[in-house]
């Protein structure tokens, strides 16, 4: 099974969930990222948060969904926080889709234990609902309960 996060830049919230689930997961169920309008780079302070988590960062990067074109996602989980008035990023096709989102620590305003503060947080609630996802009977979901049970996840 394969999964993408999907946000804006992919630089932050995406690329925090790419890390945790593939953290946590077991063999055949990998997790990807991407962006509607990406960045191009990977925000340093997502990087040094995963670090201090014990999560590789080995192979991360901010792309665009057109890296998926040719071998789409099963599920697509949109990051993106819409009371922060972004847009999301829709991705087409036959994916199970899914919205869990998530507030962008890179707009906090503060000082570095706010801001450190702000990082652990999300990284925190992405462990959360990675942790649920994976606690599923994956294989014995139709797409509906699927769809249903990742609605759940997005409120924890």
């Amino acid at each position: 099974m394969r999964i993408l996060f999907m946000c804006t830049a992919n630089s932050c919230r995406s690329i925090l969930s790419e890390a945790m689930f593939n953290h946590l997961a077991p063999g055949g169920v990998q997790a990807f990222s991407a962006g509607s309008f990406p960045k191009g780079q990977v925000l340093p302070r997502s990087l040094s948060t995963l670090q201090q988590a014990g999560i590789s960062i080995a192979g991360l990067s901010s792309k665009g969904n057109e890296a998926f074109e040719s071998n789409p996602p099963d599920i697509v989980i949109t990051v993106c926080d819409k009371a922060a008035g972004e847009a999301c990023p829709v991705y087409f096709g036959p994916a199970i889709k899914a919205h869990w989102g998530l507030e962008d620590p890179s707009e906090v305003v503060g000082d570095e234990a706010a801001i450190s503060a702000a990082f652990h947080a999300t990284l925190a609630l992405i462990e959360k609902r990675c942790r649920a996802l994976l606690a599923l009977p994956l294989a014995q979901l139709d797409s509906a309960s699927l769809k249903q049970h990742l609605d759940r996840i997005s409120t924890l």
